[in-house]
């Protein structure tokens, strides 16, 4: 039997519902998923909020900005804080979180401490200076370093010593970065690694088949049945 990666829910079920809404998050358990994947931000009364872009919009609604907007007026846009997808949902999951905005990082780990959660939550970043200044604020975080394999600017063995140097527990890449030689040189240096934008079956496949840790997909009923077949 292979062992399982962790499967990380897109935005939520985000193939079939809005993306970062709760009933998303909702539908991405119900299907199986082991893990939560959305993107925080600050609303401007400072609170965390799981939304993508900068601005949020609902239908034909017109776009607010989120750094310029309450978090009672994007939760009219269906835009939930992060209490509020503890509080719906508990935390019996992993929780990814792409930290776009700074300033909610250190807010996510009160939240996340807050629901006792801080253990299952992997924190996401392409700055890896932020990275480590969260780590130090929330030791039993997971910490995830995003990038394009094209866009590193030392070589893979390189980065990867760095990474282990900083307490970075993880790479994340786009599932077309991988290949098994580079998937072994991380874990050579005890990294995890993570593929994400995995959406179709053979997609599945050729990441499951190098045997990484995580994957990230928005068809969340697709990925749990691909991987519950590869464990057999």
């Amino acid at each position: 039997m292979h062992r399982a990666p962790i499967t990380f829910a897109h935005r939520g079920a985000s193939a079939d519902l809005p993306e970062n809404t709760l009933r998303a998050f909702q539908r991405a358990l119900d299907l199986g998923a082991r893990g939560l994947e959305s993107d925080a931000r600050c609303s401007s009364d400072g609170q965390v909020v799981l939304v993508h872009g900068a601005t949020a919009r609902q239908g034909l609604l017109r776009a607010r900005r989120v750094s310029a907007t309450t978090a009672a007026d994007l939760a009219a846009l269906e835009v939930p804080r992060l209490v509020d997808l503890y509080d719906a949902l508990g935390a019996d999951y992993e929780l990814s979180l792409d930290v776009y905005d700074p300033k909610a990082g250190e807010k996510i780990i009160d939240v996340a401490d807050a629901a006792g959660a801080t253990d299952r939550l992997w924190l996401c970043s392409s700055n890896r200076m932020l990275l480590e200044r969260l780590g130090r604020r929330a030791p039993s975080a997971q910490l995830v370093h995003s990038v394009r394999r094209r866009r590193l600017d030392v070589p893979p063995e390189r980065h990867a010593a760095v990474l282990a140097e900083s307490g970075i527990h993880v790479v994340n890449m786009h599932r077309t970065d991988w290949s098994g030689g580079l998937v072994a040189l991380y874990r050579r240096f005890g990294l995890q690694v993570f593929a994400w934008d995995v959406q179709e079956v053979r997609h599945f496949r050729e990441v499951l088949a190098l045997d990484v840790d995580a994957v990230y997909s928005d068809h969340v009923d697709r990925m749990v049945g691909v991987v519950a077949e590869w464990q057999l």
